[in-house]
């Protein structure tokens, strides 16, 4: 498969991912001359984060979204479980998945990959990662640590390469920073 066969796959998934996230609106927009006032002492209670409810542990087909599952089986992609190393810390509640046609003999595939993280541990695995010329950027969703694309086997439209994201308690990796959003898996 080539590249533009690749970027192609990845933009579909991109477009799988978004298109499964949004939702369509249920009325109108803008408050209607009825519509209740909202009351001073109404409290805001906290939302807790959507957790998949159809398996207990993550798995290759459960920690993206099902859209993405959907794509990768219709191009005849199945995965193969890995051992899920960042930064030399071996990650023994995590997995690394590679998803890619078996069938043939190729070089393509997607990496996804997630595990519950110790403090202690993200910041081995960050200070190892970043010794070897990853970058660091911080965001709102955590701490993202991205292959220097000098050396990338391939990016995404924004020219990221392979990229971990660590948040509190958790770490994502995919094969491009825009293939973190298929990662759904809340922990």
């Amino acid at each position: 498969m080539n590249r533009f066969t690749s970027a192609a796959l990845g933009a579909l998934l991109l477009a799988v991912a978004l298109t499964s996230c949004a939702g369509t609106p249920e009325g109108s927009a803008s408050p209607t001359p009825d519509a209740p006032k909202p009351s001073p002492s109404a409290t805001a209670e906290p939302v807790a984060s959507p957790t998949p409810t159809s398996a207990a542990e993550p798995t290759c087909d459960t920690i993206v979204s099902a859209g993405t599952v959907k794509v990768l089986t219709d191009q005849g992609w199945t995965f193969e479980e890995k051992e899920f190393v960042v930064g030399g810390v071996t990650l023994a509640d995590g997995l690394l998945c590679f998803w890619a046609d078996y069938s043939v003999a190729s070089d393509h595939g997607q990496l996804y990959g997630w595990s519950t993280i110790s403090a202690e541990d993200a910041a081995s695995a960050q200070s190892s990662l970043l010794a070897e010329g990853w970058t660091r950027e911080d965001g709102p969703d955590g701490i993202y640590i991205t292959e220097n694309p000098q050396f990338a086997m391939g990016t995404d439209e924004d020219g990221y390469g392979m990229t971990y994201l660590f948040g509190d308690g958790w770490v994502k990796f995919a094969d491009t920073r825009q293939g973190l959003i298929l990662i759904e898996w809340a922990g």
